[in-house]
């Protein structure tokens, strides 16, 4: 779904998503976004931040209510708290206009690598939870707990924090971790870990002073916590 007011953009953008073989649905009003959304399941929505009406974030911030499609935000804006508002309520990649299409198309491919939920079982199925304190991380099964209670992550917190765990002596670079989660391909701001590190810390109930869960190693990266 490509979710844009600019009716030229919208279009310039739909017809290269046909291209690679995508079903797409155009919209440049929030509201109708949202409603189209619940019917037709996107997989992706390429959606602008400064949509009249119902902008991009509060349909973000909807969409996650009841979808795990990926979500790459776009913005004429540069300011910092842009992104940072965008990203914290769930968007996967954001874009600055103006941009390339085979730069977008690119962030697409590297998202759709990743697994949209969890994948058919393996030799490797059946593993025990990954446990950190209080935290438990069910790989295989794509769930995570604190104290037993289960916590709701977008699909890019998740394969952060199961990128984190699967090494936890490690401490990890926001470049391997953009490698890890993003795809090698991926170009873009590396500070993106940042604000989906901060949500996902939240998320937990955790932060970057006690870091039970998330540590920040600073000058480095992040390393998994002990959970105490």
């Amino acid at each position: 779904m490509v979710v844009e007011d600019e009716e030229a953009l919208a279009h310039l953008v739909g017809s290269y998503l046909e291209r690679d073989g995508f079903d797409v649905t155009i919209t440049g009003d929030g509201a109708e976004a949202v409603t189209l959304a619940r019917r037709i399941d996107p997989d992706i929505l390429v959606l602008d931040l400064g949509l009249p009406g119902l902008d991009g974030v509060e349909v973000c911030r909807q969409l996650r209510t009841f979808s795990d499609a990926y979500v790459v935000m776009l913005t004429a804006r540069t300011e910092e708290v842009d992104t940072l508002i965008g990203l914290s309520v769930g968007a996967d990649d954001y874009l600055t206009k103006p941009f390339s299409p085979r730069e977008l198309m690119a962030r697409i491919q590297a998202m759709l690598r990743r697994p949209r939920t969890a994948g058919p079982v393996t030799e490797s199925a059946g593993r025990p939870p990954r446990t950190f304190g209080d935290l438990s991380i069910d790989v295989d099964g794509r769930e995570v707990t604190v104290s037993g209670t289960p916590v709701a992550l977008t699909r890019t917190e998740f394969d952060l924090l199961a990128a984190l765990s699967q090494e936890p002596g490690l401490v990890f670079t926001r470049s391997q971790l953009i490698a890890a989660v993003w795809g090698p391909s991926w170009v873009g701001d590396e500070h993106l870990v940042d604000v989906h590190i901060g949500h996902l810390r939240r998320k937990l109930g955790d932060d970057a002073t006690r870091g039970r869960f998330v540590r920040t190693v600073r000058g480095v990266g992040y390393r998994m916590g002990t959970g105490r």
